[in-house]
């Protein structure tokens, strides 16, 4: 019986990075996957929205987390705020070329916690 070696499995590219506390990185995913970061992510993944619709998505979050979740995610080159000189004052929110990019990869993400939500909360007690 020939008995095979296991592949190299090639280190972690970000193992230097992400961990050390100073790192940018970390501040960046902070953002990114905090609760309200991910819904606000995902809902404009969906098209440009106003203010009213994303409150309206992201069930409970306050008008003041909103607001700061939409100020951090434009700080950070995710979100575009469109303000339209208009009365009453019109403001889109929609995604930048790396909020697309970075949509692109939480909506898989989104989708399997979605899928196995239940079973996860559902868990018998240990």
């Amino acid at each position: 019986m020939k008995v095979s070696t296991p592949a190299k499995v090639p280190a972690f590219p970000f193992s230097d990075g992400i961990f050390p506390a100073g790192c940018p990185s970390r501040t960046v995913l902070d953002h990114v996957t905090s609760k309200w970061g991910v819904l606000i992510l995902v809902a404009l993944s969906e098209g440009p929205q106003r203010w009213s619709e994303l409150r309206r998505r992201a069930e409970g979050i306050s008008e003041k987390m909103l607001a700061q979740t939409l100020k951090t995610l434009e700080a950070d080159g995710f979100v575009h705020r469109d303000a339209q000189p208009i009365i009453p004052p019109r403001v889109d929110y929609s995604l930048t070329r790396r909020g697309q990019e970075l949509s692109d990869l939480l909506l898989p993400l989104v989708a399997w916690v979605a899928e196995h939500a239940e079973a996860i909360v559902n868990r018998p007690a240990s």
